[in-house]
C-alpha cells in the first residue's frame, strides 16, 4: 500500500482516532499507520489489550487471562498472519490434544485432533460420518475463511467453497447430532462445538460456528499465546509503534464530541455504546437498528490457582488444552436452551482451559491455573460458581481439594472489567441467522455510519467475536478508502 500524503491532511495532530484497543482496535490503527496515517488510539482503561489480557488474578504468580483464553481464531487470522507477530515475541503453543469432551464415567472422552482422520477414527461407528461433515471445510480452508471473515452481502472468490460452507452452516445443530450420528461420543463433541453459537441447538445457524472451530481444529489448531493473552496485545503494540502509530490508556470517551479533531474515527465499541457517545446525532432509522441489536447470553467466569493438575477421570483431558464440560449431547442441548429461556442452568455448559499443563510460565513451580466459564442468561446475577465447580469435579473427583484461590467474574464484573462485555456478552451481539446479516444494520458495508468519518470496527460488525483483528482490519480499509485514497 502506497503512504499516504500526510500534508493534504494537516488541519490536526492526527488523521486518524481510534477509540478503544481491543485486537480489532489495534489492528485498524496498525493498518492505518502502516499507511502512512498519524494514528491515535485512546483506551479507556489503564492497560490496552480489551478482552486479550493477563493479569495475577488470585494469588502471586499465577497469570490468568480475565477474557479470551484460548485462539483458533487468532492462529488462523489473515490479518494477524499478515503482522508476522512472531516477530514481535508471540509464540503459540499447541496442547497434545486440542479439545477434550468427557461424557460419562462409562463413556470415554471424545477428542478433537489435530489430525481429521485420527478424529474420525476415534469416533468408531460415526468416522464416516464426521469425515463428510468436516473434510470439505478442512481442506478447502484458506478459501473459506476469506468469504466468511467478512460481510455475508458480498460477491464471493470462491462460490463453491462459501456454498459448501453454508449449506451447512444454515441447518440446526440438533438435526446434524440426530441425523448424521449415532454414538454418543461423537453427538457430545458436535454438541459442545455448536454451543459456542450461544444458541439453542435448535435454532438455524447453530452449526454454523461449530463447523468453523472444528475445521479450524484441524487447520490451524486450538493453540494459546505462551504466558498468556496479553502476548497477542503486546505484539499488536509493538507493531503499532513500529509503524508509528500511539495509544493513550486511562482515556474514557464519554462522547464524540470529547475526540480530538480527525478525519476519520474508528469505534472499536458496542453499538449500545455508539448510542451514548453519539447522542442525538443519529438519524432516527439507524438509532432504531442499533436499538433493536440483541445482544447474546452473557457468561459467568472463574478463574483458580491449584496446588496440582485437575484429577481428570479421562487420560484424554490430562493432555488436552481445553475441555467442553456438559455430559452428553442431550444434557448440553437442555442446558443451552435453559438460557436461552432466560434460565439459570443447574448444570451448564462449562468451557474450562488448562494452560499452565504445557505453559510453566503462568504459574509458580510445580502449580496450576484453570480458567473456566459457563453461559447464563445476558446480565443474569447469580453466582454461578458452585455450579461450575460440580461439573468439573463431575469428572475429575477431587477437584475441589486441589482449590487455592478463586476469583470470580459474572457479567457486571465483566463489563466493570470491559464495557465491550455488557451484560456478560462476550460475543458482540446475538449469533442469529438475522444478525449475521445485520451486523449491527443490513447493508453490504456495515462498518459506515451516518456520521461523515465515523466507523464501527468491534465484534458488532462483521464477521463477529472472536480474537482475529479482522472486524477492526476491515472498518479501516473501508475508512481508508472513503477518506484517504
Amino acid at each position: 500500500m502506497a503512504a499516504v500524503d500526510t500534508k493534504r491532511h494537516s488541519s490536526g495532530a492526527h488523521d486518524a482516532i481510534v477509540v478503544g484497543s481491543g485486537p480489532n482496535g489495534l489492528a485498524a490503527a496498525i493498518f492505518l499507520a502502516r499507511a502512512g496515517l498519524r494514528v491515535l488510539v485512546l483506551e479507556a482503561m489503564e492497560t490496552p489489550g480489551g478482552a486479550a489480557r493477563s493479569a495475577e488474578l488470585t494469588l502471586p504468580g499465577f497469570i490468568h487471562d480475565p477474557g479470551s483464553a484460548i485462539h483458533p481464531m487468532a492462529a488462523g487470522s489473515p490479518v494477524f498472519r499478515s503482522l508476522d507477530l512472531e516477530r514481535h515475541g508471540l509464540e503459540w503453543v499447541h496442547p497434545d490434544i486440542p479439545l477434550a469432551h468427557p461424557v460419562s464415567s462409562d463413556v470415554p472422552a471424545a477428542s478433537l485432533l489435530r489430525s481429521l482422520a485420527s478424529t474420525a477414527a476415534s469416533l468408531e461407528d460415526d468416522a464416516g460420518a464426521y469425515r463428510r461433515l468436516m473434510q470439505p471445510l478442512a481442506d478447502s480452508w484458506e478459501h473459506i475463511v476469506a468469504e466468511i471473515l467478512q460481510p455475508i452481502l458480498h460477491l464471493p472468490r470462491h462460490p463453491l467453497c462459501l456454498a459448501q460452507f453454508g449449506v451447512r452452516a444454515l441447518w440446526p445443530a440438533q438435526s446434524v447430532i440426530r441425523h448424521w450420528f449415532r454414538g454418543e461420543r461423537a453427538r457430545a463433541l458436535i454438541a459442545g462445538l455448536a454451543a459456542h453459537s450461544f444458541l439453542p441447538l435448535t435454532a438455524s445457524g447453530s452449526m454454523a460456528i461449530g463447523l468453523v472451530l472444528g475445521a479450524m481444529g484441524h487447520a490451524v489448531g486450538w493453540p494459546f499465546p505462551r504466558g498468556g493473552a496479553q502476548s497477542i496485545t503486546s505484539a499488536l503494540l509493538a507493531c503499532l509503534r513500529e509503524a508509528g502509530g500511539q495509544v493513550e490508556c486511562n482515556c474514557p470517551v464519554r462522547s464524540l464530541a470529547d475526540l480530538p479533531a480527525a478525519h476519520a474515527i474508528l469505534l472499536d465499541v458496542s453499538p449500545g455504546q455508539f448510542l451514548q457517545l453519539a447522542g442525538d446525532r443519529l438519524p432516527s432509522r439507524y438509532r432504531r437498528a442499533l436499538e433493536r441489536f440483541r445482544p447474546a447470553p452473557g457468561v459467568f467466569k472463574v478463574d483458580y490457582a491449584l496446588d496440582a493438575p485437575v484429577p481428570w477421570l479421562d487420560d484424554a483431558c490430562r493432555r488436552a488444552g481445553t475441555l467442553h464440560l456438559g455430559g452428553s449431547a442431550r444434557e448440553i442441548a437442555a442446558a443451552e436452551q435453559t438460557v436461552a429461556n432466560g434460565e439459570i442452568p443447574d448444570r451448564p455448559f462449562v468451557l474450562a482451559a488448562q494452560h499452565t499443563l504445557f505453559d510453566s510460565s503462568r504459574a509458580p513451580a510445580g502449580k496450576h491455573t484453570l480458567w473456566a466459564y459457563c453461559h447464563i442468561p445476558f446480565g443474569a446475577d447469580v453466582d454461578m460458581a458452585d455450579r461450575i465447580d460440580r461439573q468439573i469435579e463431575r469428572f475429575a473427583p477431587g477437584f475441589r481439594e486441589r482449590i487455592l484461590a478463586r476469583h470470580v467474574m459474572g457479567p457486571a464484573r465483566l463489563q466493570e472489567w470491559n464495557p465491550n462485555l455488557a451484560g456478560g456478552d462476550i460475543s458482540g451481539g446475538a449469533n442469529t441467522l438475522f444478525q449475521l446479516l445485520a451486523r449491527p444494520v443490513p447493508g453490504p458495508t456495515p462498518y459506515r455510519t451516518p456520521l461523515p468519518g465515523i466507523y464501527l470496527c468491534s465484534a458488532s460488525t462483521p464477521p463477529g467475536g472472536g480474537v482475529h483483528g479482522v472486524c477492526g482490519f476491515n472498518a479501516a480499509r473501508v475508512a481508508y478508502a472513503d477518506v484517504f485514497a
